[in-house]
Protein backbone atom coordinates (compact mmCIF):
# COMPACT_ATOMS: atom_id res chain seq x y z
CA UNK A 1 0.00 0.00 0.00
CA UNK A 2 2.91 2.25 0.87
CA UNK A 3 4.38 2.17 -2.90
CA UNK A 4 1.06 2.77 -4.30
CA UNK A 5 0.64 5.80 -6.57
CA UNK A 6 -1.84 8.27 -5.97
CA UNK A 7 -5.05 7.64 -8.54
CA UNK A 8 -4.71 9.71 -11.21
CA UNK A 9 -7.93 12.10 -11.59
CA UNK A 10 -8.52 10.42 -15.16
CA UNK A 11 -8.41 6.86 -14.38
CA UNK A 12 -9.86 4.57 -17.18
CA UNK A 13 -13.01 2.95 -15.07
CA UNK A 14 -12.87 -0.36 -17.07
CA UNK A 15 -9.31 -1.14 -16.15
CA UNK A 16 -9.49 0.75 -12.69
CA UNK A 17 -6.39 1.74 -12.75
CA UNK A 18 -4.62 5.56 -13.41
CA UNK A 19 -3.97 6.69 -17.31
CA UNK A 20 0.25 6.90 -18.10
CA UNK A 21 0.88 4.02 -15.50
CA UNK A 22 0.37 0.30 -15.09
CA UNK A 23 -0.15 -1.49 -12.66
CA UNK A 24 3.15 -3.44 -10.91
CA UNK A 25 1.69 -6.61 -9.61
CA UNK A 26 -1.51 -8.75 -10.21
CA UNK A 27 -2.51 -7.79 -6.39
CA UNK A 28 -2.10 -4.04 -7.24
CA UNK A 29 -4.74 -4.55 -10.54
CA UNK A 30 -7.25 -6.39 -8.13
CA UNK A 31 -7.39 -3.85 -5.55
CA UNK A 32 -9.84 -0.92 -6.03
CA UNK A 33 -8.70 2.71 -6.99
CA UNK A 34 -8.20 5.83 -4.41
CA UNK A 35 -11.73 7.22 -4.32
CA UNK A 36 -11.88 10.88 -6.15
CA UNK A 37 -10.77 14.40 -4.14
CA UNK A 38 -13.63 15.72 -2.09
CA UNK A 39 -15.48 18.62 -4.22
CA UNK A 40 -15.37 21.76 -2.39
CA UNK A 41 -19.04 23.26 -2.59
CA UNK A 42 -18.38 26.92 -1.43
CA UNK A 43 -15.86 27.47 -4.26
CA UNK A 44 -18.53 25.80 -6.63
CA UNK A 45 -20.78 28.85 -5.31
CA UNK A 46 -18.80 31.49 -4.96
CA UNK A 47 -18.41 30.06 -9.05
CA UNK A 48 -21.73 30.36 -9.98
CA UNK A 49 -21.87 33.29 -8.03
CA UNK A 50 -19.36 35.63 -9.90
CA UNK A 51 -21.35 37.90 -12.14
CA UNK A 52 -21.70 37.10 -15.86
CA UNK A 53 -22.52 40.56 -17.52
CA UNK A 54 -23.81 39.39 -20.64
CA UNK A 55 -26.16 36.93 -19.19
CA UNK A 56 -27.44 39.77 -17.44
CA UNK A 57 -27.67 41.55 -19.98
CA UNK A 58 -29.72 39.47 -22.49
CA UNK A 59 -31.83 38.60 -19.09
CA UNK A 60 -32.79 42.13 -18.54
CA UNK A 61 -33.56 42.47 -22.13
CA UNK A 62 -36.04 39.55 -22.20
CA UNK A 63 -37.83 40.73 -19.21
CA UNK A 64 -38.37 44.65 -20.64
CA UNK A 65 -39.17 42.91 -24.63
CA UNK A 66 -41.95 40.73 -22.51
CA UNK A 67 -42.84 43.24 -20.35
CA UNK A 68 -43.44 45.66 -23.72
CA UNK A 69 -45.09 43.07 -25.39
CA UNK A 70 -47.75 42.53 -22.55
CA UNK A 71 -48.04 46.38 -22.55
CA UNK A 72 -48.38 46.53 -26.48
CA UNK A 73 -50.81 43.48 -26.78
CA UNK A 74 -53.18 45.28 -24.09
CA UNK A 75 -52.72 49.04 -25.70
CA UNK A 76 -53.52 47.04 -29.42
CA UNK A 77 -57.04 45.17 -27.32
CA UNK A 78 -57.82 48.61 -26.24
CA UNK A 79 -56.89 50.49 -29.72
CA UNK A 80 -59.10 47.78 -31.58
CA UNK A 81 -62.06 48.12 -29.58
CA UNK A 82 -62.26 51.94 -30.03
CA UNK A 83 -62.09 51.46 -33.85
CA UNK A 84 -64.72 49.38 -33.45
CA UNK A 85 -66.67 51.12 -31.19
CA UNK A 86 -70.31 52.82 -32.22
CA UNK A 87 -69.89 56.44 -33.69
CA UNK A 88 -71.98 59.61 -32.25
CA UNK A 89 -74.60 59.58 -35.53
CA UNK A 90 -77.43 59.14 -35.01
CA UNK A 91 -79.08 59.31 -38.47
CA UNK A 92 -77.59 58.56 -42.02
CA UNK A 93 -75.97 61.45 -43.15
CA UNK A 94 -73.94 62.49 -46.34
CA UNK A 95 -70.34 63.79 -45.81
CA UNK A 96 -68.82 65.82 -48.53
CA UNK A 97 -65.38 65.15 -48.42
CA UNK A 98 -63.44 67.78 -51.06
CA UNK A 99 -60.47 67.14 -52.53
CA UNK A 100 -56.73 68.32 -51.96
CA UNK A 101 -57.88 67.86 -48.29
CA UNK A 102 -55.38 65.49 -45.82
CA UNK A 103 -56.52 63.29 -43.32
CA UNK A 104 -56.19 65.68 -40.71
CA UNK A 105 -58.86 67.86 -42.33
CA UNK A 106 -60.82 65.01 -43.36
CA UNK A 107 -60.72 64.40 -39.33
CA UNK A 108 -61.65 67.68 -38.04
CA UNK A 109 -64.64 68.03 -40.78
CA UNK A 110 -65.82 64.68 -39.43
CA UNK A 111 -65.62 65.67 -36.18
CA UNK A 112 -67.74 69.26 -36.86
CA UNK A 113 -70.20 67.07 -38.36
CA UNK A 114 -70.90 65.16 -35.52
CA UNK A 115 -69.62 61.48 -37.23
CA UNK A 116 -66.76 60.96 -34.86
CA UNK A 117 -66.40 62.22 -31.19
CA UNK A 118 -62.56 62.27 -31.74
CA UNK A 119 -60.39 63.21 -34.46
CA UNK A 120 -56.91 61.69 -33.00
CA UNK A 121 -58.44 58.60 -32.79
CA UNK A 122 -59.80 58.60 -37.06
CA UNK A 123 -56.25 59.89 -37.50
CA UNK A 124 -54.46 57.35 -35.17
CA UNK A 125 -56.89 54.35 -36.79
CA UNK A 126 -55.68 55.47 -40.71
CA UNK A 127 -52.45 55.39 -39.77
CA UNK A 128 -52.28 52.25 -38.04
CA UNK A 129 -54.48 50.44 -41.32
CA UNK A 130 -52.10 52.34 -43.36
CA UNK A 131 -49.04 50.44 -41.93
CA UNK A 132 -51.06 47.84 -41.65
CA UNK A 133 -51.38 47.56 -45.37
CA UNK A 134 -48.11 48.13 -45.96
CA UNK A 135 -46.62 45.28 -44.27
CA UNK A 136 -49.10 42.73 -45.76
CA UNK A 137 -48.09 44.24 -49.05
CA UNK A 138 -51.43 45.77 -50.13
CA UNK A 139 -51.92 48.78 -52.00
CA UNK A 140 -51.40 52.05 -49.80
CA UNK A 141 -54.39 52.80 -48.21
CA UNK A 142 -55.63 56.80 -49.45
CA UNK A 143 -58.66 58.76 -47.94
CA UNK A 144 -60.48 59.68 -51.40
CA UNK A 145 -62.53 63.02 -52.05
CA UNK A 146 -66.45 62.23 -52.73
CA UNK A 147 -69.78 62.48 -50.86
CA UNK A 148 -70.01 59.65 -48.77
CA UNK A 149 -73.37 57.96 -47.13
CA UNK A 150 -73.00 57.57 -43.29
CA UNK A 151 -75.12 55.16 -41.93
CA UNK A 152 -75.96 55.57 -37.98
CA UNK A 153 -73.02 55.03 -35.48
CA UNK A 154 -70.79 54.13 -37.96
CA UNK A 155 -67.29 53.22 -36.16
CA UNK A 156 -63.73 54.49 -37.61
CA UNK A 157 -62.78 51.24 -38.86
CA UNK A 158 -66.21 51.31 -41.10
CA UNK A 159 -65.58 55.49 -42.25
CA UNK A 160 -62.16 54.44 -43.11
CA UNK A 161 -62.92 51.84 -45.03
CA UNK A 162 -65.61 53.70 -46.55
CA UNK A 163 -63.71 56.41 -47.51
CA UNK A 164 -60.44 54.74 -48.71
CA UNK A 165 -61.83 52.65 -50.88
CA UNK A 166 -64.56 55.83 -52.50
CA UNK A 167 -67.65 54.40 -52.25
CA UNK A 168 -69.64 57.78 -52.92
CA UNK A 169 -73.31 58.51 -53.31
CA UNK A 170 -74.25 57.91 -56.54
CA UNK A 171 -76.81 59.76 -58.70
CA UNK A 172 -79.35 59.11 -61.37
CA UNK A 173 -79.65 61.24 -64.13
CA UNK A 174 -82.91 60.49 -66.28
CA UNK A 175 -82.64 60.98 -69.86
CA UNK A 176 -86.07 60.70 -71.55
CA UNK A 177 -87.26 59.73 -75.22
CA UNK A 178 -87.43 62.26 -77.58
CA UNK A 179 -85.83 65.41 -76.38
CA UNK A 180 -83.72 67.36 -78.98
CA UNK A 181 -79.90 67.34 -78.43
CA UNK A 182 -80.13 71.36 -77.56
CA UNK A 183 -82.77 70.27 -74.42
CA UNK A 184 -80.40 67.46 -73.16
CA UNK A 185 -77.85 70.02 -72.99
CA UNK A 186 -79.82 72.35 -70.81
CA UNK A 187 -81.10 69.74 -68.98
CA UNK A 188 -77.75 68.50 -68.36
CA UNK A 189 -76.43 72.31 -67.58
CA UNK A 190 -79.31 72.50 -64.47
CA UNK A 191 -78.56 69.70 -62.65
CA UNK A 192 -76.43 70.66 -59.77
CA UNK A 193 -74.92 67.43 -59.48
CA UNK A 194 -72.93 68.03 -62.79
CA UNK A 195 -69.31 70.31 -63.00
CA UNK A 196 -67.94 71.59 -66.50
CA UNK A 197 -69.68 73.26 -69.48
CA UNK A 198 -70.41 71.73 -72.70
CA UNK A 199 -68.54 73.23 -75.91
CA UNK A 200 -70.88 72.34 -78.34
CA UNK A 201 -74.30 70.89 -78.74
CA UNK A 202 -74.05 67.21 -80.11
CA UNK A 203 -75.71 66.32 -83.87
CA UNK A 204 -79.29 66.03 -83.71
CA UNK A 205 -79.71 62.12 -83.01
CA UNK A 206 -76.61 60.90 -81.94
CA UNK A 207 -77.44 60.54 -78.21
CA UNK A 208 -79.02 57.83 -77.03
CA UNK A 209 -81.80 58.61 -74.30
CA UNK A 210 -80.71 56.34 -70.77
CA UNK A 211 -80.97 56.67 -67.37
CA UNK A 212 -77.08 57.15 -65.92
CA UNK A 213 -75.45 56.70 -62.54
CA UNK A 214 -72.80 59.01 -62.15
CA UNK A 215 -70.62 60.51 -58.84
CA UNK A 216 -71.73 64.10 -57.82
CA UNK A 217 -68.76 66.16 -59.66
CA UNK A 218 -69.02 64.00 -63.01
CA UNK A 219 -68.02 66.53 -65.88
CA UNK A 220 -71.24 66.69 -68.38
CA UNK A 221 -69.13 66.71 -71.46
CA UNK A 222 -68.37 62.97 -70.06
CA UNK A 223 -72.26 62.37 -69.79
CA UNK A 224 -73.07 64.09 -73.52
CA UNK A 225 -69.89 61.23 -74.65
CA UNK A 226 -71.18 58.22 -73.05
CA UNK A 227 -74.54 58.97 -74.40
CA UNK A 228 -73.26 59.00 -77.97
CA UNK A 229 -70.94 56.13 -76.73
CA UNK A 230 -74.56 54.16 -76.25
CA UNK A 231 -75.85 55.11 -79.40
CA UNK A 232 -72.61 54.32 -81.14
CA UNK A 233 -73.12 50.26 -79.45
CA UNK A 234 -76.85 50.49 -80.22
CA UNK A 235 -75.85 51.16 -84.24
CA UNK A 236 -73.55 48.38 -84.27
CA UNK A 237 -76.01 45.75 -82.34
CA UNK A 238 -79.01 46.47 -84.48
CA UNK A 239 -78.12 47.48 -87.80
CA UNK A 240 -76.93 44.21 -88.66
CA UNK A 241 -80.27 42.83 -87.52
CA UNK A 242 -82.18 44.99 -89.69
CA UNK A 243 -84.46 43.92 -92.10
CA UNK A 244 -83.01 43.94 -95.84
CA UNK A 245 -86.01 45.69 -97.97
CA UNK A 246 -86.67 48.78 -95.71
CA UNK A 247 -86.36 52.18 -97.97
CA UNK A 248 -84.01 53.21 -95.38
CA UNK A 249 -80.56 52.51 -96.40
CA UNK A 250 -78.28 54.35 -93.64
CA UNK A 251 -78.34 54.03 -90.07
CA UNK A 252 -78.48 57.97 -90.13
CA UNK A 253 -81.66 57.40 -92.24
CA UNK A 254 -83.35 54.96 -89.97
CA UNK A 255 -82.48 57.52 -86.72
CA UNK A 256 -84.35 60.25 -88.70
CA UNK A 257 -87.38 58.00 -89.20
CA UNK A 258 -87.49 56.62 -85.69
CA UNK A 259 -87.20 60.29 -83.99
CA UNK A 260 -90.57 61.32 -86.64
CA UNK A 261 -91.90 57.40 -84.56
CA UNK A 262 -90.92 58.40 -81.44
CA UNK A 263 -92.60 61.88 -81.24
CA UNK A 264 -96.04 60.48 -83.22
CA UNK A 265 -96.62 58.02 -80.29
CA UNK A 266 -95.54 57.26 -76.86
CA UNK A 267 -96.63 53.34 -76.82
CA UNK A 268 -94.58 50.41 -76.87
CA UNK A 269 -97.22 48.27 -78.48
CA UNK A 270 -97.89 50.91 -81.06
CA UNK A 271 -94.10 51.86 -82.38
CA UNK A 272 -93.84 48.69 -84.92
CA UNK A 273 -97.17 49.67 -86.20
CA UNK A 274 -96.41 53.70 -86.96
CA UNK A 275 -92.96 52.87 -88.41
CA UNK A 276 -94.84 50.54 -90.93
CA UNK A 277 -96.92 53.59 -91.93
CA UNK A 278 -94.26 55.74 -92.67
CA UNK A 279 -92.37 52.35 -94.54
CA UNK A 280 -94.98 52.09 -96.33
CA UNK A 281 -95.77 55.72 -97.71
CA UNK A 282 -91.89 55.56 -98.29
CA UNK A 283 -92.55 52.98 -100.77
CA UNK A 284 -94.99 54.52 -102.35
CA UNK A 285 -93.28 57.81 -102.59
CA UNK A 286 -96.38 59.29 -100.01
CA UNK A 287 -95.45 62.33 -97.76
CA UNK A 288 -95.62 61.54 -94.68
CA UNK A 289 -97.15 64.22 -93.04
CA UNK A 290 -95.85 63.86 -89.75
CA UNK A 291 -97.23 67.38 -87.34
CA UNK A 292 -94.07 67.18 -85.36
CA UNK A 293 -91.85 67.37 -88.45
CA UNK A 294 -93.57 71.64 -88.67
CA UNK A 295 -92.57 71.97 -85.12
CA UNK A 296 -89.39 71.06 -85.83
CA UNK A 297 -89.16 72.67 -88.96
CA UNK A 298 -90.10 76.01 -87.64
CA UNK A 299 -88.18 75.92 -83.82
CA UNK A 300 -85.44 73.71 -84.18
CA UNK A 301 -83.39 72.41 -81.08
CA UNK A 302 -85.63 74.77 -78.75
CA UNK A 303 -89.39 73.49 -79.90
CA UNK A 304 -92.28 72.89 -77.87
CA UNK A 305 -93.76 69.89 -78.08
CA UNK A 306 -97.64 69.30 -77.90
CA UNK A 307 -98.24 72.76 -78.59
CA UNK A 308 -101.18 72.68 -81.21
CA UNK A 309 -100.12 73.69 -84.78
CA UNK A 310 -101.65 76.41 -86.38
CA UNK A 311 -103.33 76.62 -90.09
CA UNK A 312 -100.43 79.09 -91.42
CA UNK A 313 -97.65 76.83 -89.69
CA UNK A 314 -98.32 73.65 -92.23
CA UNK A 315 -98.29 75.56 -95.26
CA UNK A 316 -94.84 77.39 -94.12
CA UNK A 317 -92.01 75.25 -96.26
CA UNK A 318 -89.21 74.25 -94.34
CA UNK A 319 -86.50 71.68 -95.25
CA UNK A 320 -88.26 69.50 -91.92
CA UNK A 321 -91.98 69.99 -93.06
CA UNK A 322 -92.90 66.43 -94.34
CA UNK A 323 -96.12 68.25 -95.38
CA UNK A 324 -94.13 70.37 -97.62
CA UNK A 325 -90.75 67.72 -98.89
CA UNK A 326 -90.84 64.73 -100.46
CA UNK A 327 -89.38 61.76 -98.42
CA UNK A 328 -87.18 62.32 -94.81
CA UNK A 329 -86.03 65.30 -93.61
CA UNK A 330 -82.89 65.92 -93.69
CA UNK A 331 -81.94 65.32 -90.10
CA UNK A 332 -83.63 63.47 -87.36
CA UNK A 333 -86.08 65.93 -85.07
CA UNK A 334 -85.12 64.26 -82.07
CA UNK A 335 -82.98 61.28 -79.97
CA UNK A 336 -85.08 58.68 -80.60
CA UNK A 337 -84.53 55.72 -77.80
CA UNK A 338 -83.82 52.49 -78.62
CA UNK A 339 -87.63 50.64 -78.57
CA UNK A 340 -88.66 53.07 -81.72
CA UNK A 341 -85.22 52.72 -83.68
CA UNK A 342 -86.07 49.12 -83.33
CA UNK A 343 -89.59 49.94 -84.85
CA UNK A 344 -88.25 51.25 -87.60
CA UNK A 345 -85.55 48.39 -87.98
CA UNK A 346 -87.97 45.83 -87.58
CA UNK A 347 -91.56 47.23 -88.74
CA UNK A 348 -94.73 45.20 -88.19
CA UNK A 349 -96.21 43.57 -91.50
CA UNK A 350 -98.70 45.68 -92.86
CA UNK A 351 -100.50 47.47 -95.52
CA UNK A 352 -101.49 50.61 -93.56
CA UNK A 353 -101.28 53.95 -94.85
CA UNK A 354 -103.01 56.11 -92.38
CA UNK A 355 -103.74 56.45 -88.21
CA UNK A 356 -105.51 59.14 -86.39
CA UNK A 357 -105.72 59.46 -82.57
CA UNK A 358 -108.59 57.23 -80.79
CA UNK A 359 -109.25 59.00 -77.36
CA UNK A 360 -107.76 56.24 -75.34
CA UNK A 361 -103.83 57.21 -75.70
CA UNK A 362 -103.75 55.12 -79.20
CA UNK A 363 -104.39 55.41 -82.77
CA UNK A 364 -107.30 53.81 -85.21
CA UNK A 365 -104.99 52.66 -88.07
CA UNK A 366 -106.68 52.60 -91.87
CA UNK A 367 -105.51 50.93 -94.96
CA UNK A 368 -107.85 53.00 -97.10
CA UNK A 369 -108.62 56.79 -96.79
CA UNK A 370 -112.27 56.02 -96.38
CA UNK A 371 -111.59 54.46 -93.64
CA UNK A 372 -109.57 57.13 -92.26
CA UNK A 373 -111.93 59.88 -92.80
CA UNK A 374 -114.26 57.04 -90.72
CA UNK A 375 -111.85 56.93 -87.94
CA UNK A 376 -111.15 60.89 -88.49
CA UNK A 377 -114.86 61.45 -87.75
CA UNK A 378 -115.10 59.19 -84.92
CA UNK A 379 -112.28 61.09 -83.16
CA UNK A 380 -113.76 64.55 -84.17
CA UNK A 381 -117.13 63.56 -81.63
CA UNK A 382 -114.27 62.44 -78.72
CA UNK A 383 -112.65 65.40 -78.84
CA UNK A 384 -115.73 67.25 -78.59
CA UNK A 385 -116.79 65.40 -75.50
CA UNK A 386 -112.90 65.97 -73.97
CA UNK A 387 -113.99 69.65 -74.57
CA UNK A 388 -116.95 69.94 -72.92
CA UNK A 389 -115.97 67.68 -70.13
CA UNK A 390 -112.63 70.32 -69.87
CA UNK A 391 -114.71 73.42 -70.30
CA UNK A 392 -114.86 75.01 -66.59
CA UNK A 393 -119.12 75.35 -65.25
CA UNK A 394 -120.44 78.71 -65.24
CA UNK A 395 -119.93 80.19 -61.57
CA UNK A 396 -123.56 80.31 -59.46
CA UNK A 397 -124.43 83.98 -58.53
CA UNK A 398 -124.42 84.94 -54.98
CA UNK A 399 -127.97 85.29 -53.99
CA UNK A 400 -128.36 89.38 -52.83
CA UNK A 401 -129.19 89.79 -49.13
CA UNK A 402 -132.41 90.84 -48.48
CA UNK A 403 -132.85 94.38 -46.80
CA UNK A 404 -135.47 96.02 -44.86
CA UNK A 405 -136.96 99.30 -46.16
CA UNK A 406 -135.59 101.35 -43.32
CA UNK A 407 -132.15 99.78 -44.03
CA UNK A 408 -132.34 100.27 -48.06
CA UNK A 409 -133.03 103.85 -47.19
CA UNK A 410 -130.44 104.43 -44.85
CA UNK A 411 -127.85 102.63 -47.89
CA UNK A 412 -129.10 104.80 -50.34
CA UNK A 413 -128.75 107.85 -49.08
CA UNK A 414 -124.40 107.53 -48.12
CA UNK A 415 -124.35 105.67 -51.44
CA UNK A 416 -125.48 108.90 -52.96
CA UNK A 417 -123.50 111.44 -50.48
CA UNK A 418 -120.26 109.31 -51.11
CA UNK A 419 -120.98 109.19 -55.09
CA UNK A 420 -118.17 111.92 -57.00
CA UNK A 421 -118.52 111.80 -60.87
CA UNK A 422 -115.39 110.36 -62.46
CA UNK A 423 -115.03 111.13 -66.50
CA UNK A 424 -115.68 107.83 -68.43
CA UNK A 425 -112.21 106.43 -70.13
CA UNK A 426 -112.22 103.81 -72.78
CA UNK A 427 -108.86 102.76 -73.21
CA UNK A 428 -108.03 101.01 -76.88
CA UNK A 429 -106.03 96.95 -76.52
CA UNK A 430 -102.36 97.23 -76.51
CA UNK A 431 -101.83 96.01 -79.79
CA UNK A 432 -104.36 94.48 -82.16
CA UNK A 433 -104.47 90.89 -80.12
CA UNK A 434 -106.17 88.11 -82.40
CA UNK A 435 -107.09 84.83 -81.29
CA UNK A 436 -105.00 81.97 -82.80
CA UNK A 437 -106.36 80.18 -86.00
CA UNK A 438 -105.89 76.36 -85.11
CA UNK A 439 -105.10 74.07 -87.89
CA UNK A 440 -108.36 72.80 -89.54
CA UNK A 441 -106.71 69.41 -90.27
CA UNK A 442 -107.30 65.97 -89.12
CA UNK A 443 -105.41 64.98 -86.04
CA UNK A 444 -102.26 63.08 -87.47
CA UNK A 445 -103.31 63.48 -90.49
CA UNK A 446 -101.69 61.12 -93.41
Amino acid sequence: MRNRHPADRHADPKTSRTRGSLARSPAERLEPTRPPARVNRKIRLEEERRPRPVLAFMNGLLTVALVGMLLLGALAYYFDGQMDAPGPLERNKVIVIPKLEGSLEIAARLEREGVISDRRMFTAGYRWLQLLARLEGDKTLQLKAGDYEVRPHASVRELIDLICDGKTVTYKITVPEGLTSQQIVDRLLADANLNGEISATPAEGSLMPETFVIQRGAQREAVLESMAAESKKLMERLWAQRKKDLPVKTWDEAVTLASIVEKETGRNDERDRVAAVFINRLRQNMRLQSDPTILYGLYGGKVAWGRPIQRNEITQKTPHNTYQIDGLPPTPICNPGRRAIEAVLQPRQTRELYFVADGSGGHAFAETLKDHNANVQKWRLVEKDLKAKAAPEPAAEEPTPKLRPAVKQRAAARAKAEAKPEAATDKAPAGNATAADPAATDPKRR
